[in-house]
């Protein structure tokens, strides 16, 4: 029987994709082992031997971006020197922190909330940015809602924009975390997008771990993000704010 030449092109070229993939995994997994290797001796080398850097997603690939866990005893600078040292290793891509409140790239003390904080909460009291099941993929519905958001956010440009993930409590604590970072680190991609600029966002992701106030930690309405706008610039104290000699 004769194969038409499109069918037989199609063929081909499942095979080689087929053949690509049982090929590289086993790369994949091996780089990554040695990044995870390196990872440990860079972590060690700068006082942070609790902290581990495991070069796989939440689906058990390989991957070369990750996640450090652990230390949560460590002071924010050890955790950033953590961060860094892992992030010069060649061959690594992002670095971040399980719960986002430290990477490689942010070192942002916290200061005062600005308003337009609460002009996207007032977006979000009444609808949410929603997600497919257990993806990062947004719901086509949300889009429209993220427009809003970045119009909302686009007075306060040049502020800090931190972009909080949470889930309800289904799965493990550890995927909850991964799954939260990737959908902040979603809509954060959307605001980019749509003009708000990348320096200023940052992503993170705190699982289940803060239920909305009053729900039970499995009820789906705490599979949410959360933005908190901040200033750039520290706050200086008014004299009558400062203590008194003694």
């Amino acid at each position: 029987m004769l194969i038409r030449p499109s069918i037989a092109i199609l063929l081909g070229a499942g095979i080689v994709a087929l053949t690509g993939h049982f090929v590289a995994r086993p790369t994949g997994a091996r780089i990554a082992a040695e990044l995870g290797a390196q990872s440990r001796t860079a972590l060690d080398a700068v006082g942070a031997p609790a902290v581990s850097a495991q070069f796989t997603n939440r689906f058990g690939s390989p991957t070369r971006h990750t996640v450090l866990t652990g230390g949560e005893g460590l002071n924010e600078g050890v955790r950033l020197k953590a961060a860094q040292a892992v992030a010069a290793i060649p061959g690594v891509g992002g670095v971040s922190w399980i719960d986002g409140v430290a990477s490689a790239a942010n070192d942002q003390p916290v200061y005062e909330p600005l308003h337009c904080q609460k002009d996207v909460e007032g977006l979000l009291r009444v609808r949410s940015i929603r997600f497919e099941e257990a993806s990062s993929a947004l719901v086509p519905a949300s889009r429209v809602l993220i427009d809003e958001v970045a119009d909302a956010l686009r007075p306060c440009l040049g502020s800090i924009i931190a972009i909080t993930g949470h889930t309800d409590d289904s799965g493990t604590s550890l995927g909850n975390r991964q799954l939260s970072l990737e959908r902040a680190r979603s809509v954060r991609e959307e605001l980019v997008r749509r003009g708000i600029p990348r320096d200023g966002l940052r992503a993170q992701g705190l699982g289940s771990e803060e239920p909305v106030e009053g729900l039970a930690p499995s009820d789906p309405a705490n599979r949410r993000i959360e933005f908190s706008v901040i200033r750039t610039e520290p706050i200086t104290p008014h004299p009558v704010d400062l203590p008194g000699a003694r």
